[in-house]
């Protein structure tokens, strides 16, 4: 029996950061179980070069990472959208498309490391600790067994993966797999 694929958009305003990251980490770490996509409210119209370095760095793939309006998503040939999450408080308060299919919807907010301002290190640091926050939700989600979940202790689920932060992945036992 085939597994089903579940596509995955995650939201922020500018989809040049932690939208991104995002995309590039489930693609990476779900084996083909779930498709993730990324876009923004306001997208900014390219990937910022910290982000693409920092999934470098940590060996994950980064081809065809594009920065791009979530009005791509609402088109009528879009894909169907299993799940959306946004990654950033102002995309949160936005009034966002209506998706088809009633995907599943959480709020995972993460610090934009794109908006600190300092040295090239502590830029790189901010970009660091948001890939490795998005990195210990997105291997909690991943390991959800989305099957034996009803939809409400699946929202549980998901609401609670957004207040996780690095490190507390434990907290959550959702019949993990």
């Amino acid at each position: 029996m085939t597994e089903r694929r579940f596509n995955v958009l995650f939201l922020c305003t500018g989809n040049s950061a932690r939208s991104i990251m995002a995309e590039a980490l489930l693609n990476h770490w779900s084996h083909g179980r779930f498709l993730a996509f990324s876009a923004g409210s306001h997208p900014k119209g390219e990937v910022h070069p910290l982000s693409l370095d920092t999934l470098e760095r940590n060996r994950i793939p980064t081809q065809g990472l594009r920065s791009k309006s979530w009005d791509e998503f609402s088109a009528p040939d879009a894909p169907v959208l299993d799940f959306v999450f946004t990654v950033c408080d102002r995309a949160a308060q936005e009034v966002c498309p209506i998706w088809p299919g009633q995907p599943m919807t959480a709020h995972w907010g993460i610090h934009d490391p794109a908006a600190v301002v300092g040295t090239d290190e502590e830029k790189k640091r901010a970009f660091n600790k948001a890939f490795r926050e998005l990195d210990a939700r997105l291997k909690i989600f991943s390991s959800l067994r989305i099957d034996l979940l009803d939809r409400l202790s699946l929202q549980r689920s998901l609401d609670e993966i957004g207040r996780t932060h690095h490190g507390a992945g434990e907290a959550i036992d959702p019949v993990a797999g």
